[in-house]
């Protein structure tokens, strides 16, 4: 129907149509409209932000130490949380030790946001206009996958309790692991002489904060920076070039 259709390298197949937008085909191949909008078509990503067309591909985070983290218990137990001061003082509270007692364990504590950052399920699906008017791409995942909370920094406490305060502080819904299902459909008007490309994954928030360990006897550890990315929403991401 007069569109080339190219798609990159991927992770697994994914389906990709094209079709003239307009009532009468001839009509919209010599079309002068280069307006380009989007529509998504699926209920699982209801968000007005699928709809916007990009100008560049989504950019990946600047960390080189990111790693994936685990849910549930911390990322590092070098510490011990009733590890003894240097001059040997009992770590519950005693006349030695004037009575001073803290609750041990790991702590966390949120101190900037950043921005929303999309890490795509597969590949990047794309498709190129040929002709002189506006046609309607329509994309398909078919690869199902997993974004989880990325992290840089030595955590003192679990993901969880991680999520769950950044969440308090900054009045966000967060989780600490996505999944993107194959079957997800969106369609994009294309512009002549142009290529829209998509990405279905999951969108991440950046969040700032510093993470120590306490003592029984209320010493602390070094305190860590944490850079996070937490998953909050499943999502189309789209740009054209």
């Amino acid at each position: 129907m007069g569109i080339q259709l190219k798609t990159a390298s991927l992770l697994s197949a994914v389906t990709l149509s094209a079709c003239i937008a307009a009532a009468s085909p001839a009509a919209s191949a010599y079309a002068d409209d280069a307006t380009a909008t989007a529509t998504a078509t699926a209920t699982e990503t209801a968000s007005d932000e699928d709809s916007v067309v990009n100008t560049a591909p989504p950019v990946d985070p600047e960390e080189s130490d990111l790693t994936d983290a685990p849910t549930s218990t911390p990322t590092s137990t070098d510490d011990s949380a009733d590890d003894p001061t240097p001059t040997g003082k009992t770590t519950t509270p005693t006349d030695d030790t004037d009575g001073v007692y803290c609750e041990p364990g790991g702590v966390y504590t949120a101190t900037a946001k950043g921005g929303k950052y999309h890490k795509g399920v597969g590949g990047t699906l794309s498709n190129y206009n040929k002709t002189k008017g506006t046609a309607t791409s329509t994309f398909t995942s078919e690869t199902t996958g997993s974004v989880t909370v990325s992290l840089s920094g030595t955590l003192k406490t679990s993901v969880t309790v991680m999520v769950a305060t950044i969440e308090s502080t900054y009045n966000v819904n967060l989780s600490t692991t996505l999944t993107a299902k194959l079957g997800n459909t969106i369609s994009v008007a294309t512009p002549p002489k142009v290529t829209t490309n998509a990405s279905y994954g999951v969108y991440r928030l950046k969040h700032t904060g510093k993470s120590y360990t306490i003592y029984s006897n209320c010493n602390t550890s070094a305190v860590s920076t944490i850079t996070s990315y937490s998953p909050y929403r499943i999502g189309w991401y789209l740009w054209e070039d």
